[in-house]
């Protein structure tokens, strides 16, 4: 009888944790509702009209066919395509260097405040502060790269020069908070681990194979999804480097021109929503991910 009563009395302490934490997260979620489920409601109703905001009388339900018109255009693609270049290589060069640095950061004992802090200073400027920065830097003729380099190259005025500049911008600004998050991953690591597989004799290098990686990998996947859906939408940054001229314009951009420079409210917003299926599916594949290599049981 008492291994009978037992599974019930779990199960009921389970029900009662999990609707003492609906009833917690119950406020932000009502908040967050009325902050994004309007605004996204309403962009995905406006994107079945043909609605130009020059002519607000002149509104027409015309169904998908501005997500047939997106989709079929070239420059929409042109766009995705050089979304999809300056986010996998800014975030994959950011991993590159934003690990070493965690490490750096976790290991440092003398000065341990100041080195943090000088890593994670350039988080702390504005995006758009760091992206004239970079632009003044790269100038032809005022800037101090080709004056180190001796080169007299026009950066901003050539495709792969552009994307080289945009991409060293993010990763100059963006670095460190991946930094900050694969150090909160690293502090997770028992220390204990470490010790006992030093003294069985193993290296630094399989410490850091066999224990350290595999332990912090749900931290560098949270951290490369946060990355990647941040670089998704990149928009500061081209706008003040290039304007997207170059071909550089992204679909951040596709979004500002159409919606802003050009008000066609209805097309804008279809442009919005597809910005925000695509962040969604990025999402769903990377917690897909991240119950397969954790091992999360789906049941």
């Amino acid at each position: 009888m008492p291994r009978r009563n037992e599974q019930p009395k779990q199960r009921q302490r389970r029900h009662n944790e999990w609707y003492q934490a609906w009833l917690l997260c119950a406020p932000a979620v009502l908040v967050l509702i009325l902050i994004t489920a309007y605004p996204i409601l309403y962009a995905i109703w406006l994107s079945f009209f043909q609605y130009d905001l020059r002519f607000p009388d002149q509104r027409t339900f015309i169904g998908l066919d501005n997500y047939i018109s997106i989709l079929t255009s070239e420059v929409w693609w042109q766009a995705f395509g050089n979304t999809f270049i300056l986010t996998v290589s800014s975030v994959t060069l950011e991993l590159m260097v934003a690990f070493p640095l965690a490490l750096i950061m976790y290991h440092t004992v003398l000065w341990r405040y100041a080195v943090r802090t000088a890593t994670l200073l350039p988080y702390a400027i504005t995006t758009i502060i760091a992206a004239f920065a970079w632009k003044f830097a790269f100038d032809p003729t005022t800037g101090f790269i080709n004056a180190l380099s001796g080169m007299e190259q026009a950066w901003l005025t050539q495709s792969w020069s552009s994307f080289l500049v945009i991409i060293l911008t993010e990763i100059w600004k963006t670095t460190p908070f991946m930094a900050l998050m694969l150090l909160a991953g690293l502090t997770l690591v028992p220390h204990e681990l470490i010790q006992a597989a030093r003294a069985d004799g193993a290296n630094a290098w399989q410490r850091f194979m066999k224990i350290t990686l595999p332990l912090a990998k749900p931290a560098i996947l949270v951290a490369v999804l946060f990355r990647m859906l941040d670089a998704f939408r990149i928009f500061d940054t081209v706008f003040i480097l290039t304007r997207g001229a170059q071909g550089t314009e992204t679909v951040s951009m596709v979004g500002y021109n159409t919606l802003i420079v050009s008000l066609n409210l209805g097309l804008g917003s279809a442009v919005s929503v597809l910005i925000f299926i695509s962040m969604l599916i990025i999402s769903a594949l990377f917690i897909w991910g991240f119950n397969i290599k954790t091992g999360v049981d789906q049941k």
